[in-house]
């Protein structure tokens, strides 16, 4: 079986253009601006064709070559419709008088304008369709599983049941610790400070003067106002300082 050529970019890209401007021309066509809805609709739709096509193509090799030098959606379509409307402009004249003979000279200011108005409509509907989508990054904080001996020094407080349990958050009450685990809370008898520094090399977050948080076990944050609090799974719900919530904002979480 004979293999079919493949069409390079820059050819597929230029039928892509010429597709576009045969729309666009029997849009024209369709809505007969500027007087040309006098004319029998075979004729409406062959002028506008021609001229949307041939004007458009000289407006495409205008803007691949001067107009991609210039930094902006705006300013390129405003740079390429200005340096085409004089050429275009005669181009038009001369498909009038090929369809329907010698014509009378326009106002040219006026003829101009128009020429121009529909020129940046062409321009800037071709640049909206080649415009590049916007890249969405979306970032994600990824927290590693703790190594067992973060956590050991403080997990020898707790009972043999909770003591390999999941840590959720630490909550101080006077001179004791609730510890918030997935097999329940046990009170320990702990200043808050010591399991800070016996919790220093876990992954966590000390949210509150009295709350320290799991890392893995944060579900959501909200902020509002100077404060905020932590959503933690087991229906756990942490106060969010504005002493500490930066460490919480770097992270990602809000």
């Amino acid at each position: 079986m004979m293999k079919l050529p493949t069409l390079s970019p820059a050819w597929r890209r230029a039928g892509a253009d010429a597709a576009l401007l045969l729309v666009l021309g029997l849009f024209m066509g369709a809505v007969g601006p500027f007087g040309a809805a006098l004319m029998q609709a075979p004729q409406r739709y062959a002028y506008w064709v021609a001229n949307i096509v041939g004007g458009g193509l000289i407006g495409v090799l205008i803007d691949e070559t001067l107009g991609r030098r210039v930094r902006g959606f705006a300013g390129r379509v405003a740079v390429t419709s200005l340096v085409m409307t004089p050429p275009v402009a005669v181009y038009v004249q001369a498909v009038a008088r090929m369809m329907f003979g010698p014509q009378r000279l326009p106002h040219w200011p006026t003829f101009l304008w128009q020429v121009l108005v529909i020129s940046v409509l062409v321009m800037a509907v071709r640049a909206l369709v080649w415009r590049a989508p916007r890249r969405v990054v979306e970032t994600r904080t990824v927290i590693a599983a703790p190594a067992p001996e973060a956590e050991a020094a403080f997990r020898a407080h707790l009972s043999a049941r909770r003591r390999a349990a999941r840590l959720i958050a630490i909550e101080a009450h006077d001179h004791y610790l609730r510890v918030h685990t997935d097999a329940g809370v046990e009170l320990v008898t702990l200043r808050f400070a010591d399991a800070m520094a016996e919790l220093a090399g876990a992954h966590g977050f000390q949210v509150h003067r009295s709350w320290w948080v799991a890392a893995d076990a944060i579900e959501a944050v909200r902020w509002r106002r100077g404060s905020g609090e932590a959503r933690l799974v087991g229906e756990v719900t942490a106060p969010v300082s504005r002493t500490h919530a930066p460490a919480l904002k770097a992270a990602g979480w809000f």
